[in-house]
Formats: C-alpha cells, sequence, structure tokens
C-alpha cells in the first residue's frame, strides 16, 4: 500500500489507476465501466451522497455553464453549494468546489488516506471512479446544503450515476465522443439518459427531434415528469455583450421575467433557462433556493473558459469549445461580439474531436491560424491540425508553435494591438492559455471595461 504524506503522495497515487479520460480507445461497456465499484466504496463509506440534496447534469455542450450557473444560485441563496466537475483547466482541484471555493490540498490529502484502504479492496477501480468518490465524501464532510454533480461521460454507466438526485438535467445533444457513445443522437441521448431515475423530474435542453423521442420514451418508462426548454419554459435572449447575457425566461404559462447571466454568449441564455428550469424543481423538492438568489447567482457566476475575455492589447478571448456544434457558437459570438480584425485562431485539440466540423464553423473568420498542442496524450499532432485546415480551403498564415506562450506572443505580432486572438479547440489548451497568463486558478479574470467591446441587441427580441 502506498504510502501517502502529502498531496503530492495523494495524487501520484491517484493517477496510478487507469484514466478514462486519457485511454479513450477502450470500450464504452459495462465489462469496463461499472457503477457496482463506486457502489462499493460508497457503501463502506455509509453512502455520503445520500446525505445532501443533488441536481445531477450530463448533457453534450453547456453542462458545466449550467452547473456553475445552478451552484452560484444557490449559494447567493445562503446554502452551502457544493459543484463537482470535469475535466479541470489549470489545477487538479478546481474539480470540487465548495462555496466556489476549491478543496485545499490538505483536505484532499487527508481524503484520499481515508479512502486508500477500502479502495484497495476493489480490484479494478478507475481513476474517475475513485474521484468521484472522494467528492461525495468531501461534500458530505463539509456538510453542504446542495451539491452539483457533473457527468464524467455519457451517463448510463457513469461513476456520478450512483447518487439518487432532485432532479436530472440534459443539457443540449450533439455528436461527441461517438466512438464511446454511438454515431447516432439516438444512440447518444440513449447514453446520455441512463442518468434518469425512476420519479425523478427530468429537465431538458431542446434537443433534436431523433434525440428527443429518445428521452421521452425513457422518461415515460422511469415514471419521470419532463420539462423541455423550448415548450414547457420558453426563453427570449434580448442583449449580448462581452461581459454577459441579457434574456428573458419563465414557465410556457407564464408573464416571463427579466435575467442576466455573467457567461457570455447567446446560447448562455439557453443554459440559464435551462439552470432555472432545475433550481425550479430543486426548489419544489425542499432546497430552499429563492429568486433574488437566482438573479445574483447568474450575474457572479464564475466559469472560466467560457468565452472569456482577458483585457489585453490585442484582445485575448478564450474559449473550450471542442466540437462542431460548439465551434458554431463559438462563430457566431465571434461574428456578433468582437469586431476586432484581424483575427489569430490559437487552436489546439484532442485527436478523437471532430476537426473537420470545427474548422467549416471557424476559418472562415480567420486570417492567421497557430497550430498548439496541450501537454496531454491525447493532443492531436500540429502537422495534422495544418493538413486539416488546408483540406478545408484555408489558404492564410499557418504557424505551428506548440508552446501556449511562444503561440500568445506570435499571434499577438500577426494581429497588431487593435486584432483579436481567440484560443479555443480544447479545455486542455484553454487551461495551459490561462495559466501562462497569470489568470486565477478556478476563477474569471476580473471583469473590467472593454473598450473596444461592444453589445449586439438580439433581432428577436419583443
Amino acid at each position: 500500500m502506498a504510502h501517502i504524506q502529502s498531496y503530492s503522495d495523494a495524487l501520484d497515487y491517484l493517477y496510478g489507476f487507469i484514466d478514462w479520460e486519457v485511454e479513450r480507445h477502450v470500450r464504452y461497456a459495462p465489462e469496463t465501466m461499472t457503477l457496482d465499484r463506486p457502489r462499493r466504496l460508497l457503501a463502506a463509506l455509509d453512502n455520503p451522497q445520500d446525505r445532501y440534496p443533488i441536481i445531477h447534469i450530463t448533457g453534450t455542450k453547456g453542462k458545466g455553464s449550467v452547473g456553475a450557473m445552478c451552484a452560484a444560485a444557490c449559494r447567493a441563496s445562503g446554502l452551502r453549494a457544493a459543484l463537482y466537475s470535469s475535466p479541470h483547466l489549470q489545477d487538479f482541484r478546481e474539480r470540487f468546489r465548495v462555496d466556489n471555493q476549491l478543496i485545499n490540498q490538505d483536505d484532499f490529502t487527508a481524503l484520499v488516506k481515508q479512502l486508500q484502504p477500502v479502495i484497495e479492496t476493489v480490484p479494478g477501480i478507475t481513476w474517475f471512479e475513485i474521484t468521484t468518490v472522494l467528492a461525495f465524501l468531501h461534500f458530505a464532510q463539509q456538510n453542504v446544503d446542495v451539491a452539483v454533480i457533473e457527468v464524467g461521460l455519457g451517463g448510463r454507466l457513469d461513476a456520478t450515476t450512483v447518487c439518487k438526485p432532485v432532479v436530472s438535467v440534459i443539457t443540449s445533444l450533439s455528436y461527441d465522443h461517438m466512438h464511446l457513445l454511438g454515431d447516432s443522437l439516438a444512440s447518444i441521448a440513449w447514453e446520455k439518459g441512463g442518468i434518469i431515475k425512476l420519479g425523478v423530474p427530468l429537465v431538458s435542453a431542446p434537443q433534436p427531434p431523433e434525440a428527443l423521442s429518445v428521452l421521452t420514451e425513457m422518461a415515460a418508462e422511469r415514471g419521470a415528469s419532463l420539462t423541455l426548454v423550448g415548450r414547457d419554459w420558453l426563453f427570449t435572449p434580448v442583449v449580448g455583450s462581452w461581459s454577459g447575457e441579457d434574456f428573458t425566461a419563465g414557465p410556457a404559462s407564464q408573464l416571463p421575467e427579466s435575467y442576466r447571466t455573467g457567461l457570455t454568449g447567446e446560447h448562455q441564455a439557453l443554459n440559464a433557462t435551462v439552470a432555472l428550469a432545475a433550481l425550479d424543481h430543486a426548489r419544489r423538492a425542499g432546497v430552499p433556493v429563492h429568486a433574488e438568489g437566482i438573479r445574483a447567482g447568474f450575474e457572479q457566476v464564475d466559469w472560466p473558459g467560457r468565452l472569456e475575455v482577458v483585457d489585453h492589447t490585442p484582445l485575448l478571448v478564450l474559449d473550450a469549445a471542442h466540437n462542431a456544434a460548439s465551434a458554431r457558437r463559438l462563430q457566431g459570438a465571434l461574428t456578433e461580439l468582437f469586431p476586432q480584425r484581424p483575427l489569430a485562431l490559437i487552436f489546439g485539440v484532442s485527436a478523437d474531436k471532430d476537426v473537420s466540423g470545427m474548422f467549416e464553423a471557424l476559418l472562415p473568420l480567420v486570417d492567421y491560424l497557430i497550430a498548439a498542442q496541450a501537454v496531454h496524450p491525447r493532443a492531436l499532432a500540429l502537422d495534422e491540425i495544418e493538413a486539416a485546415a488546408r483540406q478545408h480551403g484555408f489558404t492564410g498564415v499557418i504557424e505551428k508553435i506548440p508552446d501556449a506562450y511562444s503561440a500568445l506572443q506570435r499571434a499577438g505580432e500577426l494581429t497588431g494591438p487593435e486584432g483579436l486572438i481567440c484560443t479555443t479547440g480544447s479545455l486542455f489548451i484553454v487551461g495551459e492559455m490561462r495559466t501562462v497568463c497569470g489568470l486565477p486558478v478556478g476563477h474569471v479574470v476580473p471583469r473590467q471595461p472593454v473598450l473596444r467591446g461592444v453589445s449586439y441587441r438580439r433581432s428577436n427580441a419583443g
């Protein structure tokens, strides 16, 4: 048994277990991913996940933003609120937050030492399964009033699915991880719908018909009422700017109310409405979240790396878009909210992602492409990024610079002080860029006026 004395010892011990965030070539199947192992660990700890109400969230796009807004609203309502999310941007401890504070190193080390004897009794236990159990245990020991738990991958076989939430949430579904979750929206919806519990309300973002049909059938089979945003809850984006999104939202049977989220992009109005519907169900289940807290939490939400503006000259925007659908949303935001040009795109991506679909959305806006490579075993090689861009007919300058700091320096030289730099493609490259920029770990850069920023009034607003 490993001797754990320090935080680095605890991390080394954990990373000795298989990590599906790295080893994504395996089959997503019960023989490799099972809920039995985390259940055994949790049972030995007297099931800490049952000691507080849980909001459980999966989806392809937006689950992190929805989770962050739910946790912020609960915190602003005076509750001790926890958030478990993955992956992290800069520091492993970002995954475990209580009242938006990262777990401290001593507490984490003590948790691993407490759990180690039990871990040794569960053959085949994985890194994420252990991490999830650590989160459940930490939140119980911190006496949280509510926990927001984000699925790691899929839903049906994800370790977080051992919990019994007060509401289940499925954000927007699109194509991602197809080699694991299936190559149709129906199969992806079936995997994500695995979080639906018997009699537990389900909130869903608007979904493609193929996916919605599956989720509707699964909810009916499990006696889970389905609240569908776009049908049961309506929203209208009103005014967007680099510093957030104003929108109206509410149940379809009521007059809409005005809200603002500090997250940037028209899609955040949708995500915020999903969070509103989820919080409404949580309130009905006894979680004392209130309207003033929801408004304050949405405005104050702290979720870095999502259309995050760094006030530099030139302007630097960081966004963790990592599939074709999220790249299209980024393309819309860059077009509407950031008129600065020329645009240098610093692009780093995992090898299992839809680079072609992402480039289809982004390259028409790009003047200079810098291929970057995050320090991660799944990162796509620079030559392959360049080849994909040329295959899409990009005729502009392409430079291959793996180091994030050097890539940023070169991008600034190319755009000049009046231009725009966008770093995107994966959470990993965004995390590295935040580090080289000296941004606060786990928190957004303090918002200050950007004189060249714009506000954009939505044309469909009333």
